[in-house]
């Protein structure tokens, strides 16, 4: 397993009370397989993302990324974690808007101290993956939802995590969009063989994903088994996908 949240409980303080976010979550994602989670607002995704992605320790039960346990870890080592086998997909891309779309991803890079040459290599090689090799000099202004979204995903991969975990990720586009936006996701996770979890309230693209599960009032309902349709990704791909280079840019 690349992700592994065993028996994990996580309350807020809620007044004289605790109002609990998750109740006894267990969840594991294998790599190279992508799990959706869904459930109405309020029903503890937002709270299992941020659990999984090390941005907030739980009450109790153990999260485990790659290996390693985070229980006792410090605040240093968990930075060091999401830095180097974590890539998170926001549901707002949040790009800088002086920065073109590959010094979006060579910033990733620099912070975790890549050298700059390889850097750059490997943000065109990552922006080739998602369509936009063309676009690699465009900025934020330049850019359609879509493509910004794509820029997005491809600067989560850059530092070449093994867990990546995505929030809402077509919540601002349209239909077709959306739809192109999860099948990248659910490509990649195969090519890259990242451990994915895909949190949305929208089920209308998950025919592809590996496996469903939903939340409810803090309690997830086990993954059930694969779902028809993943030959979609695997053949007709929407964009010129192609293996970039496993090593990361160190």
């Amino acid at each position: 397993m690349s992700l592994s949240l065993t028996d994990v409980t996580l309350t807020y303080p809620d007044g004289d009370t605790r109002l609990t976010a998750l109740d006894h979550v267990t969840l594991d994602v294998p790599k190279g397989t992508m799990t959706a989670v869904t459930g109405p607002s309020g029903s503890g995704k937002s709270s299992l993302l941020a659990v999984a992605a090390t941005l907030i320790t739980p009450d109790s039960g153990t999260v485990t990324v790659d290996g390693a346990t985070t229980t006792g870890m410090n605040r240093g080592q968990l930075t060091d974690l999401r830095r180097h086998r974590i890539g998170i997909v926001f549901q707002q891309p949040n790009l800088l808007p002086a920065l073109t779309a590959a010094e979006q991803l060579q910033v990733m890079a620099q912070i975790a101290g890549h050298q700059p040459a390889k850097a750059r290599r490997r943000a065109l090689d990552l922006l080739a993956v998602v369509g936009l090799a063309d676009r690699a000099d465009h900025r934020p202004h330049q850019l359609s939802g879509g493509q910004r979204q794509r820029v997005n995903i491809a600067r989560a991969l850059m530092n070449n995590p093994t867990v990546l975990l995505v929030d809402e990720p077509t919540s601002a586009l349209d239909h077709d969009r959306g739809a192109a936006v999860i099948d990248l996701i659910t490509h990649l996770t195969h090519r890259q063989a990242t451990a994915t979890v895909l949190v949305t309230h929208d089920r209308s693209h998950l025919t592809a994903v590996d496996h469903l599960a939903e939340i409810h009032d803090g309690r997830l309902q086990q993954a059930t088994p694969p779902l028809r349709g993943r030959a979609s990704t695997r053949s007709g791909e929407p964009t010129p996908l192609r293996t970039v280079d496993e090593g990361g840019c160190s």
